[in-house]
């Protein structure tokens, strides 16, 4: 049997992924407005890493959006990246795919470093 606490965890768990990674609503909560506030936090996010990678949405264009959401997804942000790496991460990831061109050496190295 779980204590309270592990099952209030268990259900802010099923919640935050139902609103960063596309996870189905949770029982009791109502999954239109979920979607809806799902894509607030998406489209928040996603203008700060526009903010902070202004070379990445340049480069992009119209697909910077439709990207970034498949990036966060499959990697949602957490209190333990800080939005600057998060959003660097989401570059490194475009290159790996090949969307972007690799980094010029001053922006790669800069990386390198936030990632050790």
């Amino acid at each position: 049997m779980t204590s309270p606490r592990e099952r209030l965890a268990a259900r802010q768990a099923e919640l935050l992924k139902a609103l960063l990674a596309g996870g189905d609503a949770p029982a009791g909560f109502d999954a239109d407005r979920l979607r809806i506030e799902a894509n607030v936090l998406w489209n928040k996010q996603s203008r700060l890493v526009a903010y902070l990678r202004p070379d990445l949405a340049e480069a992009l264009g119209d697909r910077f959006g439709a990207l970034f959401r498949e990036y966060a997804t499959s990697s949602p942000k957490t209190d333990a990246i800080r939005a600057r790496a998060y959003a660097d991460a989401f570059g490194a990831w475009l290159v790996e795919r090949g969307e972007v061109p690799k980094p010029k050496r001053r922006l790669a190295s800069r990386l390198r470093l936030r990632r050790n």
